[in-house]
């Protein structure tokens, strides 16, 4: 989303991020949703990684006005989704795309880049605390599941994972935050995060997100390595490849660019069931992916 929107000229440099948007310019971010279901996508997610109630009071909003944004947020979303499934052919070989009310670590309010550390001194009855209000307004909203994205500890894991136990009518996927092919962002090995989140009943799938492209087969193995292929999805969706500067607030050092489009069909063979794109990704991206995954099938 951020990509797509920086590139419709809004500036993100912002501590609510793409949320910034959806105060100021909404129908944009509907606009690049729709853009992302044109291009292939089968999933699209809520303006809401970067937004929780504690930044939206530090912005000045009201508790309500707080409230109205979460739901704009949805709205917005299942809108685009509901608007693209009505146009003539939109149908033919694709399957009803799914909204995710998208739910961003603590690091994300933070905005100072610690989603990519995991080190916040916060135990996880703190964390449940944290995000329970934004989860249980969400997890009423008309999004079709909730997307836990860029989790980097495992205590924040298992702190959503209490509050899916709260909201027992919903499900949700989590995806990590990983510093290497094996480990999350705080050093947890990936596969036991894994093996924790496909016992439960309701987590749709695990996966990794805004990670190295390079890094999905190593990811992959780690988790289908503790609990095998066919039961519970992976989801993996990297970013472009290249690094975080969290002083600059700003991507550097990369590689060039990625065609995910030709690795994405290796990644369903090692076990992958969603795929997708995460930070410096855009349309284009999905429709690559996706053009290369039907071509092949």
């Amino acid at each position: 989303m951020a990509t797509a929107l920086e590139a419709r000229g809004h500036d993100l440099r912002d501590s609510l991020w793409s949320a910034r948007v959806l105060l100021e310019a909404p129908e944009s971010v509907r606009a690049v949703q729709t853009a992302y279901l044109e291009a292939g996508a089968d999933c699209i997610a809520t303006v809401t990684y970067q937004a929780t109630f504690q930044g939206f009071h530090a912005r000045g909003l009201s508790e309500g006005e707080a409230v109205e944004a979460f739901e704009v947020a949805v709205q917005l979303a299942v809108e685009a989704r509901d608007g693209f499934w009505r146009e003539p052919g939109a149908r033919a070989g694709r399957i009803r795309p799914l909204v995710a009310a998208s739910v961003g670590p603590y690091g994300a309010f933070l905005a100072d880049g610690s989603e990519y550390r995991g080190d916040y001194g916060l135990s996880v009855d703190e964390l449940a605390d944290f995000h329970r209000r934004r989860w249980t307004l969400l997890a009423a909203s008309r999004a079709d599941l909730l997307a836990c994205e860029t989790i980097p500890s495992a205590l924040e894991a298992r702190a959503l994972l209490a509050l899916l136990d709260e909201t027992p009518d919903r499900w949700a996927w989590l995806s990590f935050q990983c510093r290497d092919e094996r480990h999350l962002a705080d050093g947890t090995p990936l596969g036991d995060m894994a093996e924790l989140c496909a016992g439960h009943p309701r987590v749709a799938g695990v996966g990794v997100n805004c990670v190295p492209p390079g890094s999905i087969p190593g990811l992959l193995e780690a988790m289908r390595g503790r609990i095998g292929s066919g039961h519970t999805p992976l989801i993996v969706y990297p970013n472009s490849g290249e690094l975080y500067n969290s002083t600059t607030k700003s991507w550097e050092g990369g590689p060039g660019p990625v065609d995910l489009g030709d690795r994405a069909p290796a990644w369903l063979r090692q076990g992958a069931t969603v795929v997708g794109g995460c930070c410096r990704t855009s349309p284009d991206t999905i429709g690559a992916m996706r053009g290369a995954l039907v071509s092949r099938a």
